[in-house]
C-alpha cells in the first residue's frame, strides 16, 4: 500500500495519474497548502522541501518502506517498481527519461512562473508586466519544442504513453490559463486529447479536485500560506 500525499496541482496529478494508470492499491493523504499543512513537522519529514507531492511506500525496495519527494523521482520509482511506461528498451528509457527532465527543469518552473504572475500576483497587487510576459513567452516556446514533438511520435518519448506523458499533461492541460493558443500546435492538441481519454488520466486529474480553488484577494493567509518561504 503506498500513502499517497496530495493536493490537486498540476504535480500532484502527475502521481495521482501515475497510481491510477499502474492500477496501484493507495490511500490520499491530503495537504492543504492553501493552509500551511505543507510545513507540519510529520509531513517535513517525508518531504523535506515542503513540497507535495510525496508517498511513502511500505512494499518499498526489499519489502522495507520507503519514502520519496520530488515528482519526477516519484514517476521513475512507480514506472521501475510495476515495470510499466517506460518503454520496452534502454532506448526507450532514455527518451522517457530526457522528456521527463525537460518537463522538470522547464515546462514546470516556467509554466508556473506563468501562472503566478499572470494569475496569484495580481492578487497580491502586484502586477508586473515584465515577469507576465517572460514567462508567457517562454511558456509558448517550450509548447513549440513539444508540438514539433509531438508531429513525430503519437506520444512524447515515442509511440507508446509513459511517465514522460504524464508529467507533461498536467501542466499542458492548463495552457489557457498561461495565456497560450493552441491554432498553431495541432500536434500538442491532439496529443491532449488522445491522454485526456485515458482513464487513468481522467481518475488521477479528478482526484478532490472540488478542492482546486482560486484564492481571492482577500484570502491573504492562504496566499501567505502559499507563497512564503520557510
Amino acid at each position: 500500500m503506498i500513502d499517497f500525499y496530495y493536493w490537486p496541482t498540476p504535480n500532484g496529478w502527475k502521481i495521482a495519474i501515475a497510481l491510477e494508470e499502474m492500477n496501484l492499491p493507495y490511500t490520499t493523504q491530503l495537504v492543504n497548502i492553501g493552509k500551511g499543512e505543507q510545513f507540519n513537522p510529520n509531513f517535513l519529514k517525508i518531504s523535506p522541501n515542503n513540497r507535495m507531492p510525496a508517498i511513502v511506500d511500505h512494499d518499498g525496495p526489499d519489502g522495507a518502506p520507503l519514502a520519496l519527494f520530488e515528482s519526477g523521482a516519484i514517476l521513475q520509482y512507480l514506472a521501475r517498481k510495476t515495470g510499466t511506461f517506460y518503454g520496452t528498451t534502454y532506448r526507450d528509457q532514455l527518451a522517457v527519461d530526457q522528456w521527463l527532465m525537460w518537463q522538470m527543469g522547464g515546462l514546470g518552473p516556467m509554466a508556473g512562473q506563468n501562472h503566478h504572475f499572470n494569475k496569484y500576483a495580481p492578487l497580491m497587487g502586484e502586477d508586473l508586466t515584465y515577469a507576465k510576459d517572460r514567462y508567457t513567452q517562454e511558456t509558448a516556446r517550450l509548447y513549440r519544442v513539444l508540438n514539433t514533438q509531438l508531429e513525430q511520435n503519437d506520444y512524447v518519448a515515442g509511440d507508446f504513453f509513459s511517465i514522460a506523458d504524464m508529467a507533461i499533461w498536467p501542466w499542458a492541460s492548463l495552457w489557457e490559463g498561461q495565456k497560450q493558443t493552441l491554432e498553431d500546435k495541432p500536434h500538442m492538441a491532439r496529443w491532449l486529447q488522445a491522454c485526456a481519454a485515458r482513464r487513468g488520466v481522467t481518475a488521477g486529474h479528478g482526484l478532490h479536485l472540488d478542492l482546486r480553488v482560486t484564492p481571492k484577494p482577500s484570502d491573504e493567509d492562504s496566499l501567505d500560506q502559499l507563497f512564503k518561504a520557510k
